[in-house]
């Protein structure tokens, strides 16, 4: 049981470490470096973001995860995704939109499977990594790394952010951000 409460903290203060760090740089862009402004901004983001995580019932009591047979579809539907904007030259709005379009329809395939059924959201959570620019995923590594890293937060995540729109892009955002920050360390 506190293993599965440290996992669901350290995913919910990674999220929130990213949020904040990207909130910190629209700011900085913004603002005129060493501007009180921004640190008074980065204050009353972060204290915000922190009360909405502590107090808003975003998340189950229960803890669950989702299978990894189902989490291995997020770096599929990446792949997928920035082939057909990429290779396609389709467009990110257009490539995701047929990838998840296309993801919609396998539940038809077999009615009565529950894996199946689950399938949808996983490759549509991967189409969001994979509709990056081509500035930020340079090549088809960066989106597999991105879209396995998505698939672990996605797999983690199950019984987090119930309820709120936008968990599907927000971890294929962390999953980009935090392999952003690995090719620029090490690569």
């Amino acid at each position: 049981m506190k293993t599965h409460k440290n996992i669901r903290l350290v995913t919910i203060i990674t999220l929130l470490v990213i949020q904040v760090v990207f909130l910190t740089m629209i700011a900085k862009e913004k603002y005129e470096v060493g501007s009180f402004a921004i640190l008074i901004s980065v204050i009353i983001i972060t204290v915000a973001i922190f009360f909405g995580y502590r107090y808003l019932d975003l998340h189950h009591e229960e803890y669950g995860y989702e299978r990894i047979g189902v989490a291995i579809w997020v770096p599929i539907g990446a792949v997928l995704c920035y082939s057909l904007n990429i290779y396609g030259g389709l467009g990110s709005v257009l490539s995701a939109g047929i990838t998840g379009t296309v993801a919609s329809f396998i539940p038809v395939l077999n009615k009565d499977s529950i894996y199946i059924k689950k399938l949808p959201g996983a490759i549509y959570c991967g189409a969001f990594v994979g509709m990056s620019s081509a500035e930020i995923t340079p090549s088809i590594g960066f989106v597999i790394a991105a879209g396995s890293l998505t698939g672990v937060l996605f797999m983690v995540s199950k019984n987090l952010f119930l309820g709120i729109g936008g968990k599907l892009g927000t971890l294929a955002f962390a999953g980009v951000a935090m392999v952003s920050l690995l090719y620029w360390l090490f690569i």
